[in-house]
């Protein structure tokens, strides 16, 4: 039976476990957060982190410090995240390429269960783009010349079994024609390595190739969203030329570890879903045809898990096997 005196003990352990919940809202953060960037520094997921890192460090009053771990296609970054402490100071950056390493490297954790979901970034499309010694000028005439010599072009990805590798061996197959690939620890080297004309063909983020694509460093042939981007409405889609209803899009977003704070991860989401309205980010995203995300992290949550339906599809079908 509850005494009195057991009864006011209670109370007064809920009300400390509360004002304790409540401090810990108010001074947080206390300390410098990490965003760990599973990719290579000068990849769409550096860009993406480094920008919402300056987005959280203003609006938080505290430092957001962005962590590259590249290698084995985001699995040694995202690992070191997943393992961390759920404690509100680690946080990791992923891009859709999480979905595919959840089927094609089998990860040592679940990769739904061990995250608490934040925010989806972004939703971006992607820019088939060559260097400029190669012949073709078009999407078409790229195929007819890997039809007739094929595995002699060289396409550069993130890593094997990423989504850079996969999006693009999916392509191919779709008209089948062999291009070699060439996999790098992340976007960034493997677009140094094509500007420098060591692999001809890469898809990669309009954000990223943008530039080169208007200083003549490299040349587009298409877009792989289902409408033209209004940064670069002379670069035609995929589906137009040639290989109709055809899309594959990036997207970025946040996640923490496992038991991650719930009052935490609302606070991050919010301040999140507002730094994507403001004026400056819209400006970051246009040139490269990106499109704000925001959301719940529910909706980040169904995105994540009908993006790992879609490439297990993929995999069965292209018959790869990794491990």
């Amino acid at each position: 039976m509850l005494t009195k005196t057991r009864f006011l003990m209670c109370v007064a352990t809920a009300c400390g476990l509360a004002i304790t919940v409540h401090a810990q809202e108010k001074q947080y953060p206390s300390r410098p957060i990490r965003f760990i960037a599973p990719f290579a520094a000068g990849g769409g997921s550096d860009f993406t982190a480094r920008l919402f890192a300056q987005k959280l460090t203003e609006r938080l009053g505290q430092s957001v410090i962005v962590d590259n771990r590249p290698g084995a296609g985001g699995l040694i970054g995202t690992e070191i995240a997943l393992t961390a402490a759920p404690d509100g100071y680690t946080l990791l950056v992923i891009a859709g390429s999480y979905a595919v390493n959840a089927v094609t490297h089998k990860p040592p954790f679940d990769p739904v269960a061990a995250i608490a979901p934040i925010i989806q970034f972004t939703n971006e499309p992607s820019i088939f783009v060559v260097h400029p010694s190669v012949p073709a000028k078009t999407l078409p005439e790229l195929l007819d010349l890997a039809k007739k010599q094929p595995y002699k072009l060289a396409f550069g990805s993130s890593g094997v079994g990423g989504m850079a590798h996969l999006s693009v061996e999916h392509f191919f197959a779709i008209p089948k024609v062999k291009l070699t690939h060439v996999p790098y620890k992340g976007t960034g080297p493997a677009l140094t390595d094509l500007i420098a004309g060591n692999v001809q063909f890469m898809s990669a983020g309009a954000i990223l190739v943008m530039s080169h694509i208007k200083s003549g460093r490299l040349r587009s042939l298409a877009v792989t969203s289902l409408t033209r981007i209004p940064a670069a409405p002379d670069i035609p889609t995929v589906s137009e030329s040639g290989v109709p209803g055809y899309e594959k899009s990036v997207w970025h977003g946040l996640v923490a570890p496992k038991g991650f704070p719930r009052n935490i991860v609302n606070r991050i989401n919010a301040e999140i879903n507002d730094a994507l309205k403001s004026k400056d980010v819209e400006e970051r995203f246009y040139p490269g045809g990106i499109l704000p995300a925001g959301g719940t992290p529910e909706q980040f949550l169904a995105l994540i898990k009908s993006d790992i339906a879609l490439w297990r599809g993929v995999v069965a079908q292209l018959g790869i096997q990794l491990h």
